[in-house]
C-alpha cells in the first residue's frame, strides 16, 4: 500500500489499532508519508480520520502497530515525547485558551527543536493575528481562532504538522487564505498530514490522497490521478 519512491517516509504507519475503551476504531492502517508532502486522509464521517492523527499522537486509549517517524518508533512513546520528537497536531476543536490573549496563546506552546517559525514570520501569514495581539483568544472570529491555532504550532520547531479539518464552518476567504499558508509552509519544508471534509479544498493542496473506510485505508492515488479518480472518490464519499 506504501507509495514506491526513491525517498524514505518521515512518517510510516504500519497495521494501526486504536480504541476508545471498548470501541475498537482503527483496524490496521497503513499509510506513509514522505518528507515534504502534503497528504490528505479522506473518508465519510465515523472513518477513522481524526482518531488515526490523534493515535499516530499517543492521545488515544490504547493502539497496536507501528508508527515510525524518521525511522523512531512511536508506539509506547508518551504524548509529550511524541510531540517533543517533532510532530506538532491542530485538532479541530483549536484549542484556544479563553483565558489567555493571542500573544499569550501563541507563546504557550515550548519550542522543541531549532527551525520554528519567528513571530514575524508567522504574522507575515497571518496578518490579522498581528491586529489582534491583544485580544482574547476566544473572542477572535472562527477564522482568525484556526488561524491562531494553526500559529501557535508553527513557532515549536516541529517539521510535521498534523490538521484536523482546518477549513470546518469557515468562509470561502479564510479557506483560500489557509490554501495559501500550506502551500508556503510546503515550500519551506513543512510535511503536512491532513484531515478534511471538504474534498474540494484538499484537491488545491495535497500532493497524494489516502481513502479511510471503517478504521483500514482503502485506497490511495496522487493528484495527478485526481480526474481519472473522480467516480471512485464519488463512490467512497458521496462527492
Amino acid at each position: 500500500m506504501l507509495d514506491a519512491k526513491t525517498a524514505a517516509p518521515l512518517l510510516a504507519v504500519d497495521a494501526l489499532q486504536a480504541w476508545y475503551g471498548e470501541s475498537h476504531i482503527l483496524h490496521g492502517a497503513t499509510f506513509a508519508v514522505l518528507p515534504g508532502e502534503v497528504v490528505t486522509l479522506l473518508g465519510r464521517n465515523g472513518a477513522g480520520k481524526t482518531t488515526t492523527l490523534k493515535s499516530i499522537m499517543g492521545i488515544v486509549g490504547q493502539r497496536q502497530g507501528s508508527v515510525r517517524f524518521e525511522d523512531r518508533e512511536l508506539i509506547g512513546r508518551t504524548s509529550d515525547h511524541i510531540a517533543r520528537s517533532g510532530i506538532a497536531f491542530c485538532p479541530e476543536e483549536r484549542g484556544i485558551f479563553a483565558s489567555l490573549d493571542v500573544e499569550e496563546n501563541l507563546l504557550l506552546p515550548p519550542q522543541i527543536k531549532p527551525g520554528g517559525l519567528a513571530l514575524e514570520a508567522i504574522f507575515g501569514l497571518f496578518p490579522n493575528l498581528k491586529e489582534r495581539l491583544r485580544s482574547q483568544g476566544t473572542k477572535l472570529s472562527g477564522g482568525e481562532q484556526q488561524m491562531l491555532a494553526i500559529a501557535r504550532i508553527l513557532r515549536t520547531g516541529a517539521r510535521l504538522l498534523l490538521l484536523d479539518e482546518p477549513t470546518e464552518g469557515l468562509a470561502p476567504v479564510i479557506i483560500q487564505q489557509i490554501g495559501k499558508t500550506i502551500g508556503t509552509l510546503k515550500a519551506q519544508g513543512f510535511t503536512i498530514l491532513l484531515v478534511e471534509q471538504n474534498f474540494h479544498f484538499a484537491s488545491t493542496v495535497a500532493d497524494r490522497y489516502y481513502i479511510m473506510e471503517h478504521g483500514k485505508i482503502v485506497d490511495q492515488f496522487a493528484n495527478s490521478e485526481l480526474n481519472a479518480k473522480l467516480g471512485t472518490l464519488h463512490e467512497y464519499l458521496g462527492v
